[in-house]
C-alpha cells in the first residue's frame, strides 16, 4: 500500500489538508492554555499604587439650581462615575466641592483693573472646583487611573443619575506611602 494515493490521502484514509488543519488547531489550543504569556496590562508592570487627589474645574455648567446638584449628585464623601478618554474608569470618591463666584475684570480710570462680582443676570451658569480622591498607579510617565494616564489639562467626564458633564484637570497630588 503506498504512503500517498492519487487523491492525496495518507494511507488511503486521511486527507493531508485535513491533517494540517487539525494540527494547526491543536497547536493554537496548546498555545493558549499551556503558554498563555504575560498577564496584566503594561501600565501595571513595575508600578506602585498610591492615593491620589485630582482637582477638576467645571466652567459654565448650565444648571437651574447648583445647590440641588450638590445635595443629590455631588456630596462630600459621595462617589461619582468617571470616564477618562472615553474609557469608563468606575466610581471615584468626592473629597470636596467649592463653588466659585462669577467675576468679571473691570478697567479702572487710572489704567488698573479690578476683579468684581459679575452683576449680569445669568443665574443658570455656575463654576466650581471639584476634588476627587482615589488610588492611582505611578509609572515613569506619571499617574495612571484604570488604563489611562492622568495629566493636567485632560478632560474628565463625570456621570451620575441626573448629570453628565465634562471638567478639566487643574491639579494632581500624589501622596507617598
Amino acid at each position: 500500500m503506498p504512503l500517498l494515493d492519487s487523491k492525496g490521502r495518507l494511507f488511503g484514509k486521511i486527507n493531508l489538508l485535513d491533517l494540517g488543519a487539525a494540527l494547526v488547531i491543536l497547536l493554537v489550543i496548546v498555545g493558549i492554555f499551556i503558554f498563555p504569556g504575560t498577564s496584566g496590562s503594561v501600565a501595571q508592570v513595575g508600578t506602585k499604587t498610591v492615593p491620589i487627589e485630582v482637582d477638576l474645574v467645571v466652567r459654565g455648567l448650565n444648571i437651574r439650581d447648583p445647590e440641588q446638584l450638590f445635595k443629590q449628585g455631588f456630596s462630600k464623601g459621595g462617589k461619582t462615575n468617571v470616564i477618562i478618554r472615553n474609557q469608563p474608569y468606575g466610581k471615584i470618591g468626592i473629597k470636596s466641592i467649592q463653588q466659585l463666584e462669577r467675576t468679571i475684570i473691570v478697567p479702572q480710570p487710572d489704567g488698573s483693573v479690578k476683579e468684581l462680582t459679575d452683576p449680569r443676570a445669568n443665574n443658570f451658569s455656575t463654576d466650581f472646583i471639584l476634588t476627587l480622591e482615589g488610588k492611582a498607579q505611578v509609572t515613569d510617565n506619571g499617574p495612571v487611573l484604570g488604563n489611562s494616564k492622568v495629566k493636567i489639562g485632560m478632560p474628565f467626564e463625570l456621570e451620575g443619575f441626573n448629570y453628565n458633564f465634562n471638567a478639566s484637570i487643574i491639579d494632581i497630588r500624589l501622596q507617598d506611602q
